[in-house]
């Protein structure tokens, strides 16, 4: 049965330009310009000031001669035969174009990409060199293109086969495609074509003087006794192999030489995001002053010519259709313009505001040169109450923004830990610990190193009352692995 009702709801809902600030906000300052120009090319109403050409209107120019050309009637009568179709017709882009092609600002220069060969065309460059049919070469092609990033053949020979047979029409046995493989692992850089970790290593020790007593026993390990040593069960390994510590050592130096991943060695250099800072802090006799990278203060204005324009039309005594429709237009441009601003400057003022209260509350952290004893712990609540403003704006600033020190460019995310409470009652930050059980793991007799149980007592006698789990996490969190796989000879 159909019924209709009438009812009342309250709902929150975020407007246009909350939407637009949200995302500006979050937009780190490396990619911001890239942002503000294709708003300048979007919205022919946003003028950026160092861009602006010089055709002003006379008011902007007091040195002008109040009669010259651009004060005279006949700019008027230019105004009421102005017509808004051929204006929107005209290609206003090639203009912004230009204008960017000719930008000579030194921070708009990029650094120039070295240009060098791919890991495939580098393989492909060595197949070409081999003297072979033309179905050895397709079965060798099919080979080179199934191998990963890594340089690993993760697919089985029966697959390429199959492959070959159904999308080149080449029908080819799988002894044939073994033989095409071995050729292919004889390439640079060693250990190309293995389908699994031990036969990458033993292919690049293959490579060396077999006559060697330390090669000899390496490639017995990797061989042989693979599993003893990726968990350096080396004591088993000595018994086993019968060799001395000395022996054993020299051994396992020349594993630990090979390359895991030989494909990544023949790929290109893929230019980086280069990292702008969003703020500088500098000290100058014990005080630290904040500034915010002027990227993030672009001169933009709200054109002078769409705001004449719209007077014009609004006053016109003509209200045909077109004229509506051109009336909506211009205004449309012109209030995206404003919001467009409007959200620029509060980005502005949000980020500082930020980033001071982070300052402020780090001062003695910022005053000793990063110290992180001076580091205070720190929660995204912490600063939310301090400025006034959600948890979600102030995760939006530290998780894309970077600040530039004396001591070094850290994300603002690098400053916010949690709290451990010591013996006296006293609250650390977490990261103080972090620093505590670097050094004490990176002072360890690394033939006898430390356990988790042993870190924790230590860290107790230091005053930090943590339980072992802890440790374990923290210890993880550092990219540390177990006290097992720490093992040295």
């Amino acid at each position: 049965m159909l019924k209709q009702n009438l009812q009342q709801k309250l709902l929150q809902k975020l407007s246009p330009q909350q939407i637009q600030f949200i995302k500006l906000l979050q937009v780190p300052t490396v990619a911001l310009d890239t942002r503000i120009k294709e708003e300048l090319e979007e919205n022919p109403a946003l003028e950026d000031i160092s861009l602006a050409d010089m055709n002003e209107a006379p008011e902007d120019y007091p040195d002008r001669d109040p009669d010259d050309e651009y004060n005279s009637d006949e700019g008027g009568d230019d105004l009421d035969d102005f017509n808004i179709e051929d204006y929107l017709q005209e290609d206003n882009l090639n203009d912004y174009g230009n204008r960017y092609d000719n930008d000579d600002d030194e921070d708009r220069k990029e650094l120039p990409i070295a240009v060098s060969n791919t890991f495939f065309e580098n393989l492909q460059a060595q197949l070409d060199l081999i003297p072979l049919d033309d179905k050895s070469y397709m079965i060798a092609q099919q080979i080179i293109g199934s191998l990963d990033d890594d340089g690993y053949l993760r697919r089985s020979i029966a697959s390429l086969v199959d492959d070959l047979a159904f999308s080149q029409n080449v029908i080819a046995e799988d002894e044939e495609a073994e033989e095409m493989l071995k050729v292919i692992q004889t390439f640079d850089p060693p250990g190309i074509g293995a389908r699994d970790l031990q036969e990458c290593l033993l292919i690049q020790l293959r490579k060396k003087d077999a006559s060697n007593p330390i090669v000899k026993n390496a490639v017995n390990i990797i061989e042989n006794h693979l599993e003893e040593f990726t968990k350096k069960h080396y004591d088993k390994l000595e018994k086993m192999l019968g060799l001395s510590p000395e022996e054993l050592k020299d051994s396992i130096n020349e594993i630990l030489k090979l390359n895991p991943k030989p494909g990544d060695s023949g790929i290109s250099n893929i230019k980086q995001l280069q990292i702008i800072p969003d703020f500088h802090i500098t000290k100058t006799d014990n005080t630290l002053t904040l500034t915010l990278n002027s990227k993030n203060a672009p001169e933009l204005r709200v054109s002078r010519s769409y705001q004449e324009m719209l007077e014009h039309y609004e006053k016109s005594s003509e209200k045909d259709k077109k004229l509506k429709e051109a009336v909506h237009f211009v205004k449309q441009k012109l209030d995206s313009a404003k919001w467009f601003i409007d959200a620029i400057k509060q980005r502005q003022q949000t980020l500082l505001k930020t980033m001071n209260a982070i300052m402020q509350y780090q001062y003695e952290y910022f005053l000793n040169d990063g110290d992180e004893r001076y580091l205070k712990p720190m929660i995204l609540k912490d600063i939310a109450d301090k400025i006034g403003m959600d948890i979600s704006t102030v995760s939006r600033v530290a998780n894309s923004k970077y600040v530039q020190t004396e001591f070094g460019t850290y994300l603002l995310k690098s400053f916010f830990s949690e709290a451990i409470q010591t013996e006296t009652g006293e609250e650390v930050s977490n990261k103080e610990v972090k620093k505590i059980l670097e050094e004490c793991i990176g002072q360890e007799n690394k033939k006898k190193p430390l356990a988790d149980e042993k870190l924790t007592e230590i860290l107790k006698e230091k005053g930090y009352n943590i339980a072992r789990r802890t440790v374990a996490k923290y210890r993880e969190q550092l990219g540390i692995p177990v006290a097992r796989l720490r093992k040295e000879l």
